[in-house]
């Protein structure tokens, strides 16, 4: 009897990473993340945040889980691999007030030691992290014992979850590559923080733009992943891809002329154990 052998592919995480990095330093996320403020204030509300707290943002962008935390008097520590990104963030913190600390920090590797922070936070940010298992030890590593992890991932069944896998069908991701939207899933939350208490709930937040065509533009132009993508793509296939995100968005879509979509993510606190 023969036996078939099956090979896995085992990712370049450090190749990957860095077209990742690419990926969000093109465009400008700042444009799409300032948007998405409401998702930060909703996460710190949800983990009660204690004026005080020693706080970690990580893969944090333009800093919106950040300046939550900044204005419910916390000491907050801001990081990013995309210093264009740091720099907006220091931006909106010197203007309004806040002394905030920005620093470039890999997610999967932090430059901190042990239990050094009483809350991790991250907002769309470590869930597209490659390697998902060494990033969520990296979160728990830096988190003293009793403190608490905060975040906010998209779910599979999410519009952004729809949007990330259209893309894939013309833009294929990296082989072997675990996708970043089982971070929207409880039960890959629990594999990725086994030693620890979980508890998620399920959110909506709502796209609000002028039409879908001005949605569409909006991220063809700024958003890293839907930038890249389109710049890969010769005429003919762009076109394509528009068309089908245009098609996607009409089945979301709740806004008549304008654009009202809800996408769910869960919101995450994950206690130390």
């Amino acid at each position: 009897m023969q036996t078939q052998t099956v090979s896995r592919t085992t990712p370049d995480y450090g190749a990957i990473k860095a077209r990742q990095q690419q990926t969000w330093a093109s465009g400008d996320y700042a444009v799409i993340g300032t948007t998405l403020q409401l998702v930060g204030e909703s996460l710190c509300e949800a983990l009660d945040l204690r004026p005080g707290s020693l706080v970690l943002d990580v893969a944090a962008g333009n800093g919106n889980a950040t300046l939550a935390a900044a204005r419910r008097a916390c000491d907050v520590v801001s990081t990013d691999y995309v210093p264009a990104l740091l720099e907006r963030g220091r931006a909106r913190a010197e203007a309004e007030g806040f002394d905030v600390r920005f620093e470039r920090a890999d997610a999967e590797n932090l430059p901190y030691p042990d239990a050094s922070f009483d809350v991790v936070l991250s907002t769309f940010g470590v869930m597209f992290a490659p390697n998902q298992v060494r990033a969520a030890a990296e979160l728990a590593r830096v988190c003293r014992p009793g403190g608490r992890i905060g975040l906010a991932n998209w779910t599979p069944d999410s519009f952004i979850g729809s949007l990330f896998k259209l893309i894939g069908r013309y833009v294929p991701p990296p082989a072997g590559l675990e996708s970043p939207l089982l971070w929207g899933t409880e039960e890959r939350l629990r594999q990725l923080f086994p030693k620890h208490q979980v508890s998620a709930e399920r959110r909506d937040y709502v796209f609000r733009y002028r039409s879908p065509q001005n949605w569409l533009d909006t991220f063809r132009a700024y958003y890293g992943p839907t930038h890249k993508a389109f710049g890969a793509l010769d005429a003919d296939r762009g076109a394509a891809l528009a068309e089908e995100i245009l098609a996607l968005i009409a089945t979301h879509n709740r806004g008549g002329d304008a654009m009202i979509v809800p996408s769910p993510y869960l919101e995450v606190a994950v206690t130390v154990g």
